[in-house]
């Protein structure tokens, strides 16, 4: 089972849509919400991200709720 994150926001439809896509392929992930937690944003902001979702995959990181490329990597 890959490892997945999830960096989200709380207004945020696509992440709702990458969420749910996981769920349903019965993916664990671990959600971070850089709305509600500082540390997650700074996070995010390291990588060199100003926008969500930001999804990795062992390691891997996907800007947006690209499907074709979570295939790929799950």
């Amino acid at each position: 089972m890959p490892n997945v994150t999830i960096y989200t926001s709380s207004t945020c439809p696509h992440c709702v849509s990458a969420k749910q896509y996981l769920q349903q392929k019965g993916v664990d992930f671990t959600e971070k919400n850089v709305s509600t937690d500082v540390s997650a944003r700074n996070e995010l902001i390291q990588m060199g991200y100003r926008g969500v979702p930001v999804i990795v995959v062992d390691g891997e990181e996907i800007l947006g709720f690209d499907r074709n490329r979570l295939e790929q990597l799950l």
